[in-house]
């Protein structure tokens, strides 16, 4: 039997100007202690200064100094192999920074030198459009050239002719660089030309070689000309674990011909918190957000969403594509190429082999039969290339980071990789999921928190409760909204929402959340064009909420009340990512409970000295009671991880362990193996309402079994089983 590339689990550190190498070395210990089988890193090639997040890379060919350079890296990398940890790292393929350009010498090179520059080719510049765009004007005041280098405010560039300054408002309408998504000062690099594939590996790669890298995490494989290439050199050039950042649509599988072991885990996300939502609660929360006003029409307000990043956000990228289909009237064949986009039933085709999809989509707009014939006759040439590299971007700005915050109904579900028009996961489905993961896929990460997360897992745990109790919390929201409705239906529905989620929550990260929701929505005001006294009134809602005496006390005391359950479902759907098939990801300070937010929300601080004092009293099996602490959550981290870790023989398989008795459809239960079992209690407030467990059973094999979290024999009696804890974890005597 080969060894597995695969770690048995991986924790995910933000690394940061005010979160260096240094620091994370000091966390190594604790992470080891915890059973982490990789420490998986965000970005960390030199990137754009003062960057929180290292996804802004301005030059490849160094660790950041920011961080602590290549002695700070070195230092980390003997830490974690000291420890018997792998080290997994982010890497970005896609695109540079370009914000600061004498930080990115590449790019400094091409604005000085333009198609002279040997870096010309590593971007993808329409070089017969002209000099390159570069929109940074503002409407007051003029650039200055001082010696041989032009400064306007904070920029600077180098004297040249190869480029042209221009208002910052032209850049969705007129760019000549392709770029990730709709951030101008990102730009695209062409990583199928081996030269710069090379040069913005090599690197890296070093690393790998050294043994200090001993697993990818590709961000954004959809933005590439040609991802299966890339992921085939890439994994010849590595040989480690590989993981894609690809959000698969319900049901779309990941391209065969990608040699990757699979997702960053999105599609897993989906499956494992949708199994706490009850469907039963669709129709009321429906009813609900179309009384307060929202379009309920999911397809609709997707399709209005999409049509908008086409026509303004992106109008630059369909402009250039359009104008590569022949013998075609330019508006026609834009018009053709950006409802193909729109209309993409996933995010991207991969043709020849994702050419059903592409089917759909062409088939749903009327025009595009040229459009279709060039790009079948040629499903690798420069036309088919960009439109599957473009479409990706259509999808995820415009259902992603518009839609998901327009549609609202029930922002449980708004989450990246899901499905907002399915209202929760059937167990019959996630057992189905789960078991084609375990066949198909079974080092595929999974993931509940991420640092692109719309709102943390126990956020969402806690809201799934209010899928039990749709008419309290509409009768809730119905008060609420007559006391302080924001008058934006969308946003309104999204607040109380997040009220409830993430309570307590002072005014000031609410208002934060609330303004970057209200732009992302792009219904009242945007990023570029701005609403002022909507965005003044949605600044100053927090404070007359919370400072409404009757709202807050009516918001606190029914928190108080779904609390345990909320409690009860982040335990459930914690185990099941943990120990269902792939590679489990814990994002870092989740093993506490976690109430973050998008954003920079979630990349706050974490306080590891007190989850340090807390795995000390578990390591001496003190077994915490579930309650504001966190230290249950922690416990059940703990004792899953280093199970995983030690016995990995048994995280082998999977097959539903159905349960039997009165409250059998409040249980989801499963066996890895012969020898290990996984019980999680779903929809606790309608068992208790029922009674409770009963008489019901959970069918185990014969044998003797030990709940690994408490240290307790079990027995088939599930009111046993889970008298203390919402989740067990069993193990037979004898593995």
């Amino acid at each position: 039997m080969t060894e597995p590339l695969a770690p048995s689990s991986t924790y995910r550190l933000q690394l940061r100007p005010g979160f260096t190498f240094a620091d994370a070395a000091e966390v190594v210990d604790y992470l080891a202690r915890l059973g982490v089988g990789a420490l998986y890193a965000s970005p960390i090639l030199d990137a754009a200064p003062g960057s929180t997040h290292g996804y802004d890379v301005v030059d490849p060919t160094r660790a950041r100094p920011e961080l602590g350079g290549e002695e700070g890296r070195l230092a980390l990398s003997e830490k974690v192999s000291a420890a018997g940890l792998g080290f997994v790292l982010d890497i970005v393929p896609n695109h540079m920074s370009v914000a600061v350009p004498e930080t990115d010498p590449w790019w400094w090179d091409v604005l000085k030198n333009g198609q002279e520059s040997r870096y010309a080719k590593y971007f993808d510049i329409d070089w017969a459009a002209g000099p390159v765009l570069v929109p940074i004007l503002g409407d007051e005041g003029e650039p200055v050239v001082d010696g041989d280098v032009v400064t306007y405010y904070d920029h600077r560039l180098p004297v040249s002719d190869h480029y042209r300054l221009v208002h910052w408002r032209v850049a969705n309408e007129e760019l000549n660089y392709r770029r990730f998504f709709d951030i101008t000062t990102l730009a695209a690099v062409r990583v199928e030309d081996p030269e710069v594939f090379d040069a913005t590996h090599d690197e890296v790669l070093r690393w790998v070689a050294a043994g200090q890298v001993t697993g990818l995490r590709v961000d954004h494989p959809d933005g590439l000309a040609d991802p299966g290439g890339y992921f085939r050199r890439l994994k010849e050039r590595s040989g480690v674990w590989i993981v894609a950042e690809k959000i698969l649509g319900v049901g779309e599988p990941l391209p065969t011909s990608w040699p990757v072991e699979g997702t960053t885990g999105y599609d897993a996300l989906r499956e494992v918190c949708g199994v706490f939502v009850d469907p039963r609660a669709e129709e009321r929360f429906t009813a609900l957000a179309a009384e307060l006003g929202q379009d309920t029409d999911f397809e609709a307000v997707e399709h209005t969403c999409r049509t908008l990043v086409t026509d303004s956000i992106l109008r630059a990228e369909v402009r250039r594509i359009g104008a590569l289909v022949r013998d075609a009237e330019p508006a026609a064949a834009e018009a053709a190429v950006a409802g193909v986009m729109v209309n993409f039933p996933v995010y991207r085709s991969y043709l020849p082999e994702g050419e059903a999809s592409w089917a759909t989509a062409v088939s749903r707009v009327k025009g595009a039969e040229v459009l279709d014939e060039q790009v079948r006759a040629e499903p690798h040439g420069e036309l088919a290339t960009r439109i599957q590299q473009t479409s990706g971007m259509v999808v995820a700005k415009g259902t992603e980071d518009t839609a998901f915050y327009r549609y609202t109904r029930f922002v449980a579900l708004n989450e990246v990789g899901g499905a907002p028009d399915r209202f929760g996961v059937p167990v019959e489905e996630f057992h189905t999921l789960a078991a084609q993961r375990d066949s198909a896929l079974p080092e595929s990460m999974t993931t509940l928190s991420t640092h692109d997360t719309k709102r943390s897992e126990d956020v969402r745990a806690r809201l799934a409760v209010l899928s039990e109790l749709p008419d309290e919390f509409a009768d809730l929201a119905r008060g609420w909204t007559a006391r302080h409705g924001i008058d934006e239906p969308s946003l309104n529905m999204l607040a109380w929402q997040t009220i409830v989620g993430a309570w307590p929550i002072g005014p000031d990260r609410l208002r934060d959340y609330l303004d970057k929701a209200a732009k992302e929505s792009k219904v009242r005001t945007t990023w570029v064009d701005h609403d002022e006294e909507f965005e003044k009134a949605v600044a100053a809602w927090p404070e007359q909420v919370l400072g409404d005496p009757v709202t807050r006390g009516e918001i606190e005391s029914f928190v108080e009340r779904i609390r345990l359950a909320g409690w009860s479902n982040a335990l459930g759907q914690k185990l099941l990512q943990l120990t269902a098939p792939g590679v489990p990801d814990v994002y870092q300070g989740t093993e506490l409970w976690d109430l973050s937010l998008v954003d920079p929300d979630n990349r706050r601080p974490v306080d590891y000295a007190v989850r340090r004092e807390l795995l000390d009293r578990i390591e001496n099996w003190w077994l915490p009671e579930v309650d504001d602490s966190g230290a249950a959550k922690l416990l059940v981290v703990q004792r899953a991880l280093r199970l995983r870790k030690a016995q990995p023989e048994l995280f082998h398989g999977y097959r539903p362990l159905p349960a039997e008795g009165v409250a059998a459809e409040h249980v989801v239960a499963y066996n890895r193996s012969p020898d290990l079992a996984v019980v999680a209690t779903r929809l606790p407030v309608g068992l208790a309402a029922a009674g409770g467990w009963r008489d019901t059973v959970l069918p185990l094999p014969p044998g003797e079994w030990t709940d690994v979290i408490t240290g307790q024999l079990a027995t088939p009696r599930l009111a046993d089983v889970l008298g203390r804890y919402p989740v067990a974890l069993l193990v037979r005597e004898g593995s």
